[in-house]
């Protein structure tokens, strides 16, 4: 039995992962040299600690502006569960962080949208780019929304 036999289901196997992480730190470095879009879409680097290891973890993520000094992000992805940078957002909010292009770190505060403040979130984040509302569309699961506003 293989090491990726052993996942559960609805999560990455190994070269998924490696893909990931490898394709995220790339974009990482791209934001840090303020290029900060991809595939039309604005990019930040969310900073989270691990909710098991206790590390910090960084994911680039889309972002959408919500107001003047809040930004909507997603939990998309292709799988059954919640990606992993959600899980540790929500773990340990208080340790997250936002780095934007300009070189900014700022810490933020997040808030998982529900009722009709997530429908309108999304229909936000839909809106502006339909690709997601496609990948919403595929998913047995509610894509959560997060609002993510300076602390």
């Amino acid at each position: 039995m293989t090491k990726d036999t052993k996942r559960k289901p609805g999560t990455p196997g190994a070269f998924s992962r490696w893909m990931q992480h490898r394709m995220n730190a790339r974009m990482a470095r791209k934001v840090r040299k303020g290029r900060g879009e991809f595939m039309g879409m604005d990019v930040l680097i969310l900073s989270t600690k691990g909710r098991q290891s206790g590390q910090q973890r960084e994911t680039p993520l889309a972002w959408f502006a919500d107001g003047e000094d809040s930004r909507l992000i997603v939990a998309s992805g292709g799988g059954t569960q919640n990606p992993d940078w959600y899980m540790n957002l929500m773990a340990h909010p208080d340790e997250a962080s936002i780095e934007l292009p300009n070189g900014e770190t700022q810490p933020v505060k997040p808030v998982a949208l529900q009722g009709d403040e997530r429908e309108e979130g999304w229909h936000l984040i839909a809106t502006a780019q339909p690709r997601i509302a496609k990948y919403q569309s595929k998913s047995d699961r509610k894509y959560p929304v997060v609002r993510l506003t300076p602390r």
